[in-house]
C-alpha cells in the first residue's frame, strides 16, 4: 500500500484538497472532511484508471513537517 500526501486548505467558500504526489487532481468540499473524502475517490480513480491502461503508478513523494516559530 502506498501513502500519498494529502493537502487541504480552507477557502473562502469551503476547503480545498489535493495530493501533490498526483498533479491535476484537485477536490473540494463544503467541510474538511467532504473534501478530503471527495480527494480519497478521486485518487483511488485515477491509480485505478492507471493500472488499467497500464500505466506506471507513481510513487509517493512528498512529505510534511511543521515549523515552530516564537
Amino acid at each position: 500500500m502506498k501513502k500519498y500526501l494529502m493537502v487541504i486548505e480552507e477557502t473562502g467558500s469551503g476547503y480545498l484538497a489535493y495530493s501533490p504526489d498526483m498533479p491535476g487532481c484537485v477536490c473540494n468540499g463544503h467541510t474538511r472532511h467532504e473534501a478530503e473524502h471527495n480527494l480519497r475517490r478521486a485518487l483511488a480513480s485515477h491509480l485505478e484508471a492507471l493500472r488499467e491502461c497500464g500505466e506506471v503508478l507513481p510513487a509517493p513523494h512528498s512529505y510534511s513537517s511543521y515549523v515552530e516559530l516564537p
